[in-house]
């Protein structure tokens, strides 16, 4: 492990064993203070943080960029604070803490018994969210995350989410598909932050006007077990509850190849998360490079540089 994966590993985990300990008007203020000094230092996450805003709302100056920057580091922190103190929360709170709009298509897919896919993008907090759904509706699901450098880190998120009540299986490895299939077939739940593809190989959407790759993994899990496809968008108020909302179901188009139905339905993911995030985009935590042309290098970066591993500033 090089000296700096020691201390990565070592920050989180002063952060899990440090800031779940402290009162919450402190953490609140502390998360703040952090967002805002890494706001001024201008480094590469918020400009490329800037360079995606500037896709979400056209036309915006750069005085507005940075306002929406500032203000998107202020959610990203909370992000972290509330990550970190989750562990500590007890049921009550987390059962408190989120408030989700037309539930109804979560429950009733649910109920069909064929299992359901919900599919979410990086905006406000996922895993309180996760954990929401194992603490309020008592329903386990099993969801994937990146492999992360170093190996002991990747081993604390991963005992993290299981804390949380969640199944957690490595993206990489090629195992995860079949067993997040058979999970849906026995009639369960199967959770995935799809708005980046972390492959190489996903299927390129239209999103805010440019062409984008998104994960294939949602739609081919929904045409091969028959499972309900739902988006979900996340978002923070001006209160402490967070809120969020289920999409109506993404339909498996009746004709076409597998590869067209699942550029269709990926496609109208696209659109539900484009929708939640154009109306809270300061909530969409997007620091890396995301679009076509600026992963291209004969397009060159969009503004500057990104942060390419998961969770970087």
């Amino acid at each position: 492990m090089s000296a700096r994966e020691r201390l990565t590993d070592g920050l989180y985990g002063a952060g899990w064993g440090t800031v779940k300990k402290l009162p919450e008007p402190v953490a609140v203020r502390l998360g703040r203070t952090v967002a805002d000094a890494a706001w001024k230092r201008r480094g590469k996450g918020v400009l490329r943080l800037e360079s995606n805003y500037a896709r979400v709302v056209p036309g915006a100056s750069p005085e507005r960029l940075a306002e929406m920057s500032r203000a998107g580091m202020r959610s990203y922190l909370r992000y972290w604070m509330e990550s970190f103190r989750l562990p500590a929360w007890s049921p009550e709170r987390i059962a408190d803490s989120l408030s989700v709009k037309d539930l109804h298509h979560l429950t009733e897919g649910m109920a069909a018994g064929k299992g359901v896919v919900l599919a979410l993008p990086h905006l406000a907090n996922w895993d309180l969210a996760g954990a929401w759904v194992t603490t309020k509706l008592g329903i386990p699901f099993t969801t994937v995350a990146e492999r992360l450098k170093p190996e002991t880190l990747y081993d604390r998120f991963v005992a993290y989410r299981e804390g949380l009540g969640m199944e957690v299986l490595p993206h990489s490895g090629g195992s995860a598909f079949g067993t997040l299939a058979r999970r849906l077939r026995d009639g369960g739940l199967v959770c995935l932050v799809a708005d980046r593809d972390l492959s190489a190989s996903g299927v390129e959407v239209s999103f805010f006007g440019h062409a984008a790759r998104m994960p294939a993994g949602p739609a081919l899990l929904a045409q091969h077990t028959g499972a309900r496809l739902l988006p979900v968008t996340l978002w923070y108020d001006e209160s402490p509850v967070m809120q969020g909302r289920v999409h109506p179901p993404v339909e498996v188009p009746e004709s076409g190849t597998r590869a067209e139905k699942t550029s269709v339905m990926t496609q109208a993911l696209a659109d539900a998360f484009a929708t939640g995030i154009a109306e809270h985009p300061e909530d969409w935590h997007m620091l890396q490079r995301l679009w076509t042309e600026d992963l291209d290098p004969a397009h060159g970066p969009a503004h500057a540089p990104g942060q390419d591993r998961e969770g970087a500033a």
